[in-house]
């Protein structure tokens, strides 16, 4: 390795949205990729546009309140061109430009940097982004990758500014991506074929650590029409549950941290030989954390045994995938889930000690044909059941069985930009209205 080793700088970009707020989001992804450059003996740095915790906001926030979650900063900006007629504000989320104008000033500069990027419609954050790089370093190469860059490849190359556009999972590239750009060298011998090869995410690399995200499989065995899972990770893989378990001990004993957040699409599959002794695991452990599961489990795979044992390892959020409650008409979107195996799940999950307020049902709001009484009608039953529901607002995604579909239905050209499948304006309602969705909401509310 020279002794002048090359410097990478890692950024998450700014998010471009009507609404916007950190339920535990964070760029594991990127993380990954910073952390395998620095176990290959590469100098790393971190910037993060979402920043809950810059030194520039003087209205400070409890970073362990809320179990780890919280408002970011927002500056309101003018609405993308064709959403101009939308009742709300829209706004830059994440420190303010200046702020991150001074601190890559203040920061070394480096030989190259990678940019991540989030949810498709959030892309206006990243442009914005790689320009003020771009005026602020010049001559230094720049990359994007993400979940944008994967399932809106060519969008990406048009127009994000970036010198190359990476798709899917770069762990195994990453380092000849680094050394065809800066021409330095790395470790020999180290390969990333396997998850359990893998280093942890540089968590360590944020200003402050308010919960971490927790990565067991990737990929999914269902094929549900409306999920990109599968087109992101071709296969479905397993961490070892003893990793998993060292990894999560690992920043709790070091860090001190005690939110946890699960970001599997399939926690619960084969939970025999995986989540079951990751449980089991954290109990005999004694520690004191508390786990979250917005992507949702799989209600199939909830059993008195496992929902027992999420209960006395600390699930403090529990987030059902259940979609709809129209079980005779929904083979159209998956066959995750039959109407007995619903009840099952919810009984188990009643018998476990959980309250109503832990537990909530994900109901997807605004998919192509679907009415609002259908939509009421998922509500009243999942309230009934003793449950939360939730409004899962639909966002039409490159790449799924249901594009073809939202590409004919909507009212926007979602085909053209990216921009048209934000969830916050329901792109493939009928007759859509802000009175409809502050109606759903209320009902949800029980």
């Amino acid at each position: 390795m020279p002794e002048n080793k090359p410097h990478i700088l890692f950024i998450n970009p700014w998010i471009h949205d009507f609404s916007a707020y950190d339920v535990w989001a964070k760029p594991m992804g990127l993380l990954l990729l910073a952390a395998i450059a620095r176990e290959q003996g590469y100098s790393v740095s971190y910037m993060d546009c979402l920043d809950r915790f810059h030194p520039g906001n003087l209205h400070r926030q409890d970073p362990y309140a809320r179990n780890g979650r919280g408002p970011y900063l927002k500056t309101h900006i003018p609405k993308p061109r064709g959403l101009e007629d939308i009742p709300r504000n829209y706004s830059c989320y994440g420190i303010r430009e200046e702020w991150f104008r001074e601190d890559l000033h203040h920061q070394e500069k480096p030989d190259l940097v990678l940019v991540t990027s989030l949810m498709t419609y959030w892309y206006p954050g990243v442009l914005q982004t790689i320009q003020v790089i771009r005026e602020v370093f010049p001559d230094v190469p720049v990359i994007l990758g993400g979940i944008y860059a994967t399932l809106c490849t060519e969008h990406a190359e048009r127009i994000s500014g970036a010198d190359r556009v990476v798709t899917g999972l770069s762990e195994k590239t990453i380092i000849s991506i680094i050394e065809e750009q800066t021409g330095g060298g790395g470790l020999p011998g180290q390969t990333y074929d396997h998850m359990d090869s893998l280093p942890f995410p540089a968590f360590d690399l944020q200003r402050v650590i308010s919960y971490i995200p927790v990565l067991t499989s990737r990929g999914c065995p269902f094929s549900c029409s409306y999920c990109a899972s599968g087109f992101l990770s071709r296969q479905f893989v397993r961490r070892s549950p003893e990793l998993v378990v060292e990894e999560i001990l690992y920043w709790h004993r070091k860090f001190r941290v005690r939110d946890f957040v699960f970001y599997d699409d399939a926690l619960l599959i084969d939970a025999e030989h995986h989540a079951l002794p990751i449980l089991e695991a954290i109990i005999r452990a004694g520690v004191d954390i508390r786990f979250h599961t917005p992507n949702a489990l799989h209600i199939r795979e909830i059993s008195d045994e496992t929902a027992r044992l999420l209960y006395r390892a600390g699930f403090e959020t529990v987030r059902l995938g259940l979609e709809t409650t129209s079980f005779g008409d929904r083979n159209s979107l998956d066959r995750k889930i039959t109407e007995e195996e619903f009840y099952r799940a919810v009984s188990s999950i009643h018998r476990a000690g959980f309250e109503k307020g832990r537990i909530g049902a994900y109901l997807l709001v605004g998919l192509p044909g679907q009415s609002v009484r259908s939509i009421e009608l998922s509500i009243q039953t999942v309230l009934q059941s003793g449950i939360r529901p939730i409004p899962a607002y639909f966002t039409p995604i490159p790449h799924t069985a249901i594009w073809k579909q939202a590409v004919a239905v909507s009212r926007y050209d979602i085909e053209s930009d990216p921009v048209f499948t934000n969830n916050a304006i329901l792109p493939c309602m009928d007759h859509f209205s802000w009175d409809i969705i502050s109606r759903l909401k209320n009902q949800a509310s029980g």
